[in-house]
Formats: C-alpha cells, sequence, structure tokens
C-alpha cells in the first residue's frame, strides 16, 4: 500500500464545489465559543459537502485565523449565515423545508446508533442539526423550537463530547444515511 499524494486525490477547486450538488444538511452551531471548533466543522462540512452552517449568537464568524487553523480554507468553501438568535435560525430553516433535529441529551431523544430514515420520508429531503456551547449545550428554548433530539450514546464516566467531533459523528450517520436512500 502507498499513501496517496494530494495532487492524485483529484479533489474539486473551491469553484467546482460551490457548482456542485450538496448533501441537504445544515449545521448549526449555537453560541460555540471555540474558534477552533467552529473551523473544525466548516472543514468536516466541505469532507461531505454539506449544504452549509449558521453561525449564531457568540459563534465568531469567518474570517478569523484561528477558524482558519483548524478549518484549512473550508470556511471559503462552504456557504455560511449569521444569526444573532439561534432561535430565528432554527425558524428560518424549518420555513425552507428542514426537519431541525438538536444533539442534545433529552427526554425522548433518538439515540444516533437506533437512527433509520425511511426513503419514503419526507424530511430526508433537508435536515438540520443543532449544536450547542461547550459548557452549556443547546439552549432549552432552542430545544423547544426543534422537531427532535438526537443523542449519542455513550459509555464511558464523561457525559458529553467535544463539539467538533461531536458534529463529523453526526454528520457522518446523517450523510450515511441520505447516501442509502438517495
Amino acid at each position: 500500500m502507498r499513501k496517496l499524494r494530494t495532487t492524485e486525490m483529484q479533489r474539486l477547486s473551491v469553484e467546482e464545489y460551490k457548482e456542485s450538488n450538496k448533501t441537504p444538511l445544515v449545521v448549526v452551531l449555537d453560541h460555540v465559543r471555540s474558534l477552533y471548533n467552529v473551523g473544525s466543522v466548516f472543514r468536516t462540512a466541505d469532507a461531505f459537502r454539506l449544504q452549509g452552517v449558521s453561525l449564531c449568537g457568540i459563534t465568531a464568524c469567518p474570517p478569523h485565523p484561528e477558524i482558519h487553523k483548524t478549518a484549512l480554507g473550508a470556511e471559503d468553501s462552504v456557504e455560511w449565515q449569521y444569526f444573532e438568535q439561534t432561535e430565528e435560525c432554527v425558524q428560518y430553516l424549518k420555513n425552507q423545508g428542514y426537519k431541525v433535529l438538536a444533539v442534545e441529551q433529552c427526554e425522548n431523544s433518538t439515540m444516533l446508533n437506533t437512527l433509520h430514515l425511511s426513503p419514503l420520508a419526507s424530511h430526508l429531503k433537508k435536515v438540520a442539526i443543532v449544536l450547542g456551547n461547550e459548557v452549556n449545550g443547546v439552549q432549552q428554548s432552542v430545544i423547544d423550537l426543534c422537531d427532535g433530539c438526537l443523542e449519542i450514546p455513550q459509555y464511558g464516566t464523561k457525559h458529553s463530547m467535544n463539539v467538533s467531533v461531536t458534529a463529523g459523528i453526526v454528520i457522518w450517520e446523517l450523510v450515511k444515511e441520505h447516501l442509502l436512500y438517495s
């Protein structure tokens, strides 16, 4: 086996990326304070060619050197928008036909390992996930507006994971489900 060189991977240019078909998934960052987490989410969004990222509240916006440090330019390819209030963002996405799911530990949340999107499900077309602040998680007022909650099963002593790690896990599972039924 030989590791591939970057030039052998035939990656899209930023212009080709912007013109390409996207996975109908938006990531909403609800008051995420770490610019490195923001950059990492941009990079993951680029990797899976997501529809976009919504930055809300205190979440920093590009351009910013600390976002760029982990995004590595993905902040230039992935569409993004800013909302002062996350609730406004959730309502906007719902009005655009998105099923909005908070990623949070909630009563009656759906465990990610049991999530199976039906090929006939209308919500498969457009999904948005809301990821919360590193300390406080997703605001209750935002959860109240969401169509449901997803939770990642955890088996250790901690009750949470890093925002960017959580984003990667949930994005992959939703993209995988989308690929199965598209």
